[in-house]
């Protein structure tokens, strides 16, 4: 088996005729956060040998170059306590030498980014993800159970310092943290960040129904935000869900992720890779390819078939809803087991 894949191939088109630009690599389930709506604080991870290691990861991500995928998004769990991470950005970084990736990117939350911004910057990365829900230090290690928020504004400082655009991912969770959004707004206009609420989601069993007391749509909260700020629709895009606004009093971006109150499938250009090579095609749907076994076998035309015969499955949308009456979480995994 060569070490790199050399020949061009077909582009990788659903069966509702989108092509699938945009790969999210989750490269561990492990975390040294306990996120009260992402995971159970007594969690049970995976065992190192169902892991893809760094090189298998490598020739994943680059099979996908070679199909058009344009964007690579790393994420976890939480990337950055992987072992050596950086020896795959530093590989992945020669797609973006090559001109066949357009975008290197990362989601973190920033408990170790400190460390590691400027050889992010180096490698190629230029926009990383970084998820803070709170700006109160208490309410912080409450709602994450084990982060400190000083070390992660410290790896936020030090990321901007590096030279990247960041942009902060905030869960919204009602009676949480609701009466911070617009402290929010205002300390990402300050810095130049854009900014972006979430809907908490039904991903995974976190123990009671937490998340039922926690959801509230961003419809209300974008109505809320209306009444402190001047909002203006805008078109732009970076090539995951959100959908933006323009604050008129800052000039920043906020985006809006809404799997429950919008679904936003129609233009999914999107798949995600576990750290197993399981290859979820949605992410609020079961169905999902193993590509770690034909990955091992060595044969690269039997994994090329295999993530073709993934993407001619891709469905139309997800099917999430958050229902009193339906104690099950609409999928069985975490959050951090698919990648943000």
């Amino acid at each position: 088996m060569t070490t790199d894949l050399k020949i061009a191939e077909k582009p990788l088109i659903d069966p509702y005729d989108r092509q699938v630009s945009y790969l999210r690599v989750s490269v561990t389930d492990r975390c040294d956060f306990r996120c009260i709506y992402c995971m159970a604080e007594n969690m049970t991870f995976l065992p190192k040998a169902d892991v893809l290691s760094l090189e298998e990861l490598d020739r994943l991500c680059s099979a996908f170059v070679t199909r058009g995928v344009r964007k690579l998004r790393i994420s976890g769990g939480e990337p950055l306590v992987r072992r050596d991470i950086m020896w795959l950005f530093e590989r992945l970084g020669r797609h973006l030498d090559t001109g066949s990736l357009e975008e290197l990117t990362l989601t973190t939350n920033a408990s170790q980014l400190e460390r590691h911004a400027q050889g992010l910057f180096n490698a190629g990365v230029r926009r990383i993800n970084v998820s803070i829900d709170t700006l109160d230090p208490v309410k912080f290690e409450k709602i994450t159970r084990w982060g400190k928020l000083d070390k992660v504004l410290g790896g936020v400082d030090a990321a901007a310092d590096a030279g990247h655009r960041i942009k902060i991912n905030a869960v919204v969770l009602k009676d949480v943290n609701d009466d911070e959004i617009h402290d929010m707004v205002a300390w990402c206009g300050d810095r130049g960040f854009d900014l972006t609420f979430i809907e908490v989601m039904p991903m995974g069993e976190i123990g009671g129904d937490m998340r039922l007391d926690q959801y509230w749509p961003l419809s209300m909260v974008r109505a809320e935000l209306k009444k402190r700020w001047t909002l203006t629709d805008i078109d732009d895009t970076t090539g995951g869900p959100a959908r933006y606004v323009r604050v008129d009093e800052t000039g920043g971006r906020i985006g809006f992720i809404t799997p429950m109150t919008h679904n936003f499938c129609e233009d999914c250009n999107r798949v995600r890779l576990t750290c197993t090579g399981t290859l979820f095609m949605c992410l609020g749907q079961e169905d999902a390819a193993d590509l770690r076994a034909p990955l091992r076998n060595g044969d690269d035309k039997l994994m090329m078939q295999a993530i073709d015969d993934a993407i001619a499955r891709k469905p139309k949308g997800h099917d999430f809803i958050i229902d009193r009456r339906r104690a099950a979480p609409a999928v069985s995994r975490h959050m951090s087991v698919t990648g943000g």
